[in-house]
């Protein structure tokens, strides 16, 4: 069987890291910690330039829900746009509705407008209400593909319902696993689930190069001192794993 490697990124380092370990695809976000936002232009250039595999970009305007103003809208379309004229393969993008179902009219509207990119229905999917529905929703939008922890906050708690979804799309989406996935559960998801293409950032955090270092302030949330880069190690023990079922 063929499996598909897409690395979740927040940086162009980490991107050229898991391209050089094998990776499929590439989705290139910011604020990882927010479960990712929209990455300046500035990145999807470079990230463009540096790469042969294919990069996805999430359009996502702000972290917290999924239910967006005509502002925000807006915005999501300019950014689409902006992918379109740098040759990004394709967006990665989520909307609900107030009462937790897909926003299938405003989702569709924004694929089209993407096309030749292809779109991928982002984990918005797991705060919907009714996952049997959305899935029908989310292919109804044009979704290529569909990411998901099957409304789990680890894809190996949700493997039961990824496996579901995975049989009742069949050729029509690709049900794509994302969320805490490791060396240790990549083959107990791959073999449970009938999953093809995985999500996952393999991360390791690095010092930095910083000699002198002011103590006690952070400029954010998080320490000032390391970061957090996709490890080209433990991305390749993940595709060896694969190689293996």
């Amino acid at each position: 069987m063929e499996f598909k490697i897409e690395i979740c990124v927040d940086s162009v380092e980490s991107a050229v890291n898991a391209q050089a370990a094998g990776a499929n695809r590439i989705e290139l976000c910011n604020s990882l910690f927010e479960g990712g936002t929209t990455p300046s232009s500035g990145i999807v250039s470079s990230a463009r330039e540096n790469l042969s595999i294919d990069l996805h970009v999430i359009i996502r305007p702000r972290g917290g829900d999924f239910l967006y103003s005509d502002l925000e809208y807006d915005i999501m379309r300019r950014d689409i746009d902006i992918c379109g004229e740098y040759g990004v393969d394709g967006i990665v993008i989520g909307m609900l509705r107030p009462d937790g179902e897909i926003d299938v009219e405003r989702t569709a509207k924004l694929i089209d407008l993407a096309r030749p990119m292809t779109a991928t229905f982002h984990r918005a999917f797991d705060m919907c209400a009714d996952p049997l529905h959305g899935l029908q929703d989310v292919i109804s939008s044009g979704s290529s593909r569909l990411l998901t922890s099957g409304q789990n906050n680890l894809a190996v708690e949700g493997i039961e319902l990824i496996k579901k979804l995975v049989q009742k799309a069949g050729t029509k989406l690709i049900i794509m696993p994302g969320s805490g996935i490791n060396e240790s559960n990549i083959e107990q998801i791959a073999r449970s689930t009938g999953a093809t293409e995985f999500h996952l950032s393999g991360r390791e955090a690095t010092e930095s190069g910083m000699i002198f270092r002011r103590e006690g302030i952070n400029i954010g949330e998080t320490p000032g001192f390391s970061k957090k880069v996709a490890d080209p190690q433990k991305i390749k023990n993940i595709i060896d794993i694969l190689k293996l079922i």
